[in-house]
């Protein structure tokens, strides 16, 4: 008996994630099939939101392959679902993008949209972090949906983001992916372009095609025989578009008969479909034509294979293709045949609803690039840049907004001791790191819940809401001993860095007027003082109460 395959753990699901997005894309759902049968068990066993979106995300695709649309639209729903329960960042967008690209093969074009919109707007925010596999595979993943609803502008400007980032990346292999969807986009674009009859825009786009199918063979990486044919298929297609139809027609013969050979349904439907439009171009360029009947043929065969891949886009436009070709050709029966048929299968309000669609992608992205800046200038206006901490605005508006007195606060101010002496026998920048992590040592050995600023110079605030005084000396006592306990050897200082803190607390009032934040701020800083006069590196409260370190 032949042993089946190896069944995956749940720490192989990453591994297993790229080769599934990996085949999703590829004509070749047999292979998405095998290679989800060999994740189900690690998938169904995951249960971390993320892992449980993909599971629906992947079965849903599956659904597609085997023919059940209603599987399928119950899985885009249980994945959206568990999305819900995601954090933001690239993980989510490619997750949102993918789901995408089911509802575009599943013809749902509004349900598409909203995915996609969501994907791009988490997209541009994750760039913040940095770049990722999963960013650049957001990017790819919302290309090949933006493109599929007709999109194209959109989806050559998702594609060359993807590779952008992709360029930051190790990965060869997925930088050519994203330079031969580049090409392909441009070329695609400029297809549509030429349609309307602008000539330079036309040349432009083929000529970016042109060189990023160049880029992508520059690249030491030898990619699968499919994915060449398609990078072959696109470069000539590309070349026709700079005017270069008659040098583009031998290349393009040989790459079709290479993916007749060998190539998958889909692959062959797009090589048919190329074909056609540069026989057609020929025929328009040639005294007599002679090209006209094979381009025909090329197209119907070319709209028998997107039918049977669910490529509906491509679909429908073979079928406008072969209504404007057969109608040039003088039979008029046969052009109103397939114009119908196209007709039946779109229409001016669908293609309406895809510009109301481009229109409202642009907008939010604006709309997004708007909040990010506001949220930028808030964060610069009450962000100290050095430290990462709230700055005195910030604390100020925090303690503007407590009720001093109503339960029971303490405040704490925090100073470096002998600071200047860093300063003067040192540099700035050493001052800069003392400061810096000083207030990585206060954040991190601070209660859950207190708060620390940093108020002016070398002066920190520590906010200990309903810290009683002893609570608040015991909290602050482990931040003066963290700061004196800290390794300071790589920085050649003059001596280590202590730190004094002076604590007020108010209490629950009872009967009196609440106590204002000024007031015991004031009474903290004096505290402080005390500190600094008993020796330093200690913390000093009401009636000389505290801890130290001092010998």
């Amino acid at each position: 008996m032949t042993p089946g395959p190896a069944r995956l753990t749940e720490g192989d699901l990453d591994d297993a994630l790229w080769r599934l997005l990996s085949v999703s894309d590829r004509d070749d759902p047999a292979a998405f099939a095998a290679e989800h049968d060999r994740a189900i068990e690690a998938l169904d066993a995951a249960t971390e939101p993320r892992w449980v979106a993909w599971r629906h995300a992947l079965a849903a695709r599956r659904a597609l392959v085997d023919g059940d649309r209603e599987a399928a639209a119950a899985g885009v729903s249980a994945a959206r679902d568990a999305l819900g329960r995601c954090l933001p960042g690239a993980q989510t967008a490619l997750t949102l993008a993918y789901l995408a690209a089911v509802e575009v093969a599943a013809d749902h074009v509004d349900a598409a949209m909203v995915l996609a919109i969501d994907a791009g707007l988490l997209a541009e925010t994750a760039a913040a972090d940095g770049p990722s596999r999963a960013l650049h595979q957001a990017h790819l993943w919302l290309s090949l949906a933006l493109g599929a609803l007709d999109l194209e502008e959109l989806a050559v400007a998702q594609a060359l983001q993807g590779s952008r980032v992709a360029d930051q990346l190790p990965g060869v292999a997925d930088r050519w992916r994203l330079l031969q969807l580049c090409a392909q986009q441009h070329a695609e674009l400029a297809q549509t372009l030429h349609r309307r009859g602008q000539v330079e825009p036309t040349r432009e786009l083929a000529g970016a095609a042109v060189d990023l199918a160049e880029a992508a063979r520059a690249l030491d990486w030898e990619a699968e025989p499919a994915d060449q044919d398609l990078l072959d298929v696109v470069q000539a297609w590309a070349m026709a578009g700079c005017g270069e139809v008659e040098d583009a027609l031998g290349p393009m013969r040989r790459a079709h008969k290479r993916v007749h050979r060998d190539g998958g349904t889909w692959l062959r439907g797009y090589a048919d479909l190329v074909l056609a439009r540069l026989l057609s171009r020929l025929a328009r360029t040639r005294s007599g034509g002679g090209h006209d009947a094979e381009a025909t043929d090329l197209l119907v065969d070319a709209a028998g294979a997107f039918a049977a891949t669910g490529d509906r886009r491509r679909y429908r436009q073979c079928l406008l293709e072969l209504g404007q070709g057969t109608a040039a050709m003088g039979r008029p029966a046969e052009a109103l045949h397939w114009l119908e048929a196209y007709r039946a299968d779109t229409g001016r309000a669908h293609a309406r609803g895809r510009e109301l669609w481009a229109e409202m992608f642009v907008r939010r992205s604006r709309l997004r690039e708007a909040e990010r800046q506001t949220a930028h200038l808030r964060r610069v206006a009450l962000e100290d840049p050095l430290t990462g901490l709230g700055n005195r605005r910030s604390a100020e508006r925090r303690l503007g907004g407590m009720r001093v007195g109503a339960e029971p606060v303490s405040l704490a101010v925090v100073d470096i001791d002998r600071f200047k002496a860093v300063n003067d026998d040192t540099s700035h920048s050493h001052g800069d790191e003392v400061l810096r992590r000083v207030a990585e040592l206060l954040r991190e050995h601070s209660r859950s819940g207190d708060e620390v600023y940093r108020w002016a110079g070398d002066e920190f605030l520590v906010v200990l809401p309903t810290a009683t005084e002893a609570q608040a000396l015991a909290a602050v006592d482990r931040l003066r001993a963290a700061v004196a306990g800290a390794h300071w050897g790589d920085l050649q200082l003059p001596e280590p860095v202590t730190v004094s803190i002076g604590v007020a607390t108010a209490p629950a009032a009872v009967e009196d007027e609440p106590l204002g934040w000024r007031s015991l701020f004031d009474t903290a800083d004096l505290h402080l003082f005390t500190a600094k006069r008993g020796g330093r590196n200690r913390v000093r409260a009401h009636g000389g109460r505290g801890g130290d370190d001092a010998p």
